[in-house]
């Protein structure tokens, strides 16, 4: 469905000390960093596809995060979420949300909710049962 997502951020280095042990900790790899182009994407072991890419706006401008707007990282386990809510928060994000069921949106939805240092909004949740 999806063939990339995209993150603006406005610090390169930072955003990539944030991200990296977060995508690690989600079992996902590195397919390219380019610290002089400013950005990084990072997909599936088995699968060249979605990306998840970080860098600076391609129109120049300062990157900003949007009211409402979110990425929801998949986790196989809950045990997954709660380890990868405790990466971001040690790589400098902010809690939006403690790792725990979320019964509103389904009886197995387990989520945690964090900022990154750009203050994007992130959420790595998990949809299976215990």
């Amino acid at each position: 469905m999806l063939s990339h997502v995209f993150i603006g951020i406005t610090d390169f280095d930072r955003a990539f000390n944030f991200y990296s042990p977060l995508m690690d900790a989600l079992g996902l790899r590195l397919k390219f960093s380019d610290a002089a182009q400013h950005w990084a994407g990072w997909c599936a072991t088995d699968a060249p596809r979605p990306l998840f890419l970080i860098g600076r706006p391609f129109n120049g401008n300062a990157a900003a995060p949007g009211n409402g707007q979110m990425v929801a990282l998949l986790a196989g386990s809950r045990a997954l979420v709660d380890q990868s809510h405790a990466v971001a928060l040690a790589s400098c994000g902010v809690c939006e949300g403690l790792p725990g069921l979320r019964p509103q949106y389904h009886a197995d939805y387990y989520g945690a909710y964090f900022r990154d240092p750009d203050g994007n909004k992130l959420c790595v949740c998990c949809h299976d049962a215990v």
